[in-house]
């Protein structure tokens, strides 16, 4: 553990993919707006498998100021392993995030720690005046950011900006993957996290070339799905298929006890008569049973999952008044208490 005179107070992490250009004076401004905090910091540069050069710029920088780390990808992995990576090598209370070209004002740094200094666990940058082309970036990012505000009920005007700023235990709490760092908020929203919105500066790239294109919103909202069902559903996968699979059972028997009863009744040919009413209700009972099966085996996996893990299905903020606080409880399992 750290004493406290090398405590380090922040950690500011950049993801860069190809961005050599724009690191020398990415250097610069991020270290002039943190020496002037005037507490010990920390600046993370990850490399995403760059081929421009952009290690070794990199690691000049970091041989001659050993504030900064270099984390070199074996390959590019993506932006949110490479945030990833930058998160696990910080050593920070408060963790920036930011993009490496430039777009994002390091002068602005201040204003999301005064926020977080407020109570905030997590400040996200809100781009009020967009500079990236409307058709291709600004009308899909408003449409992808109303949907995952509604599908989260995470009130945010900007879920797709890297700029953002986070206490430390709220990033220890969230494993990333796939594409979700766009969704932390939405993610840390689970554990109670206090989430609030600053205005940011959007600065028109200057060098480089975007990394990003149309086919970014298509997968935003393939991800969306996944979050929406990981924030509602993970722990009770049988709310999400049982209701379709009741439905179904409730239709197909309807319809077959419908047809049956003309049968005996009335004596009519069931293929010649009401043929197809009848293969529609078959259709609806096999259905139902169907997603029946993948709730109940959602509820197996589910159980397996957090209690080989001994997952916790809440988070802790503080304790106050513990006398044995040396000897921490264990944390509840989603089998624990039934």
């Amino acid at each position: 553990m750290q004493n406290e005179s090398r405590r380090i107070a922040y950690s500011v992490v950049v993801p860069l993919y190809n961005e050599l250009e724009n690191i020398p004076q990415l250097y610069v401004k991020i270290i002039d707006v943190m020496d002037a905090l005037g507490e010990p910091f920390e600046a993370i540069f990850v490399d995403d498998g760059s081929r421009d050069g952009t290690f070794r710029q990199l690691a000049e920088i970091a041989r001659d100021d050993a504030r900064v780390v270099v984390v070199r990808l074996r390959r590019n992995f993506g932006q949110t392993a490479a945030l990833k990576a930058g998160f696990d090598h910080a050593h920070g209370d408060i963790i920036i995030s930011m993009d490496g070209d430039l777009q994002h004002d390091p002068a602005e740094i201040p204003r999301f720690i005064e926020k977080i200094k407020e109570g905030y666990d997590i400040v996200s940058g809100w781009r009020v005046t967009r500079k990236d082309a409307w058709l291709t970036r600004q009308f899909p990012s408003r449409v992808a950011n109303r949907l995952m505000a509604k599908l989260s009920r995470v009130d945010l005007h900007d879920f797709g900006t890297t700029f953002k700023a986070y206490r430390r235990e709220i990033l220890d709490e969230i494993n990333l993957y796939g594409e979700l760092h766009r969704f932390i908020p939405a993610l840390a929203s689970w554990h109670g996290a206090s989430i609030a919105e600053v205005p940011v500066t959007n600065i028109p790239r200057q060098s480089g070339k975007s990394n990003y294109g149309i086919s970014r919103t298509i997968r935003v909202l393939l991800d969306l799905i996944g979050v929406k069902f990981l924030l509602d559903y993970s722990t009770r996968p049988l709310q999400l298929f049982g209701l379709p699979g009741l439905i179904g059972l409730l239709a197909g028997g309807v319809i077959e006890a419908w047809v049956l009863a003309h049968k005996i009744l009335f004596h009519e040919s069931l293929m010649l008569t009401h043929g197809p009413l009848m293969l529609l209700g078959i259709a609806l009972l096999v259905a139902g049973i169907q997603f029946f099966a993948i709730g109940l085996v959602g509820e197996l996996v589910t159980r397996t999952y957090y209690e080989s893990q001994n997952k916790p299905v809440y988070s802790v903020r503080e304790i106050v008044g513990r006398r044995d606080a040396a000897r921490p409880e264990p944390p509840r399992t989603a089998g624990a208490g039934r």
